[in-house]
């Protein structure tokens, strides 16, 4: 019988070497309507499928006979150091995928000594987080449309020593994710398949909602009806709160509550980011939402280079949006980014494992990025440069 590759199989997350695998395990473990909000993106998922694409073209070009041994991937993001040039972006609902969700990346980030980014729609405390992990803590902003949403919750990370908000700009008209509202017959109402899919993850539904109750977006819940409030229904009951009126004019308005680092996130044209540099932003996040607002947009590795020229030194820039492996990683730092989000990843590991799901999924990013920081000949991310990447 000829040799054939078989699918990795196991549920032990010691026996995944990589980001796919703690994805399989995820989609296992979790019903289908929780793993569909981490995995879906809008309408046809072009964008999606796009930012996986962009990244494969573009080839790495190692250098050869440079001594590597003594190799490191710490470097500063936003001024401070990090063991690793990584970021936990945000991600909303994180308690559906595991009930300690929030403190589990939070920790995991902590324990590597990298960032962890703090969704407005989690379902954790701000404060708790701040309590409970530590770590470098950065707030992410939805500005919605009831603005004393935005007021309380700068203030209160302010208070709680957040380091930067992350004013996310790219959800003020929220996408069309149809596969995630195909797991309801309504707003906040599963179907009923998405109920029996439910009861044939009887851990899961002990351990979510038997011991902790459905999750709640923590942070809103002074300013929504319970109805409202509850994490049930993903992206078919959030659509509502968002603003479409917000623009460059809220900057004035943040920078008045803030006094911490700002960075703008969902950035993906040079006059955008020239405009952020203009007002004195601290730093952009080139995003476009991993694939979950426009579809048929733009990948933000595209136009990573063409950013870095008009910039210069002048501004930091972090990017996100399909990132899954550690050449991924290398590849945008060598293109000028000075660090890499990491949603779907993270949470991947997040639903395989809980928070040993995620040292696993950083484990296994940081492991690629000294190894190929080593097979590229260079001991150092300082070390990286346009002349590593071809097809950029």
């Amino acid at each position: 019988m000829p040799w054939k590759r078989r699918p990795f199989g196991s549920n032990r997350l010691s026996r995944a070497l990589n980001i796919a695998d703690l994805r399989e395990i995820a989609r296992r473990r979790v019903p289908g309507f929780a793993f569909e909000y981490v995995e879906g993106g809008a309408e046809d998922e072009v964008t999606l499928r796009a930012n996986r694409d962009a990244l494969e073209r573009l080839r790495l070009i190692p250098q050869t006979l440079v001594d590597t041994s003594a190799r490191h991937q710490r470097t500063a993001i936003l001024g401070r150091p990090a063991n690793s040039p990584l970021v936990i972006a945000p991600t909303g609902l994180n308690g559906m995928l595991d009930p300690q969700g929030d403190l589990a990346l939070a920790r995991a980030a902590a324990r590597l000594g990298v960032p962890f980014t703090l969704s407005t729609m989690s379902t954790t405390r701000l404060e708790d987080v701040a309590n409970r992990a530590g770590g470098r803590l950065w707030m992410q902003l939805y500005v919605l449309k009831d603005r004393a949403i935005a007021r309380d919750i700068m203030q209160r990370a302010a208070a709680a020593g957040y380091e930067a908000l992350v004013f996310t700009t790219d959800a003020n008209v929220f996408g069309s994710r149809e596969w995630d509202q195909r797991s309801y017959r309504a707003p906040g109402k599963p179907t009923v398949r998405t109920a029996l899919d439910v009861l044939r993850h009887p851990r899961w539904l002990f351990e979510v909602l038997g011991r902790h109750g459905m999750p709640r977006f923590r942070n809103l819940e002074a300013f929504l009806p319970p109805s409202a409030a509850t994490a049930l229904g993903g992206s078919t009951v959030i659509p509502p709160l968002f603003d479409a009126t917000i623009s460059w004019d809220d900057i004035t308005w943040i920078r008045q509550l803030w006094r911490g680092r700002l960075l703008i996130k969902g950035v993906l044209s040079v006059a955008d980011a020239e405009r952020a540099a203009a007002l004195g932003c601290d730093g952009i996040v080139l995003s476009n939402h991993g694939g979950r607002q426009l579809d048929s947009c733009v990948a933000p590795i595209e136009v990573l280079p063409q950013t870095v020229r008009a910039l210069g030194e002048r501004l930091p820039i972090l990017i996100d949006s399909g990132f899954r492996r550690g050449t991924d990683i290398l590849k945008a730092l060598a293109l000028g980014a000075q660090a890499v989000m990491i949603g779907r990843a993270t949470l991947y590991g997040l639903a395989a494992g809980g928070e040993p799901g995620v040292e696993r999924a950083l484990s296994i990013l940081t492991g690629e990025i000294h190894r190929v920081l080593g097979q590229l000949g260079c001991n150092s991310i300082a070390e990286l440069g346009p002349q590593h990447v071809r097809g950029a």
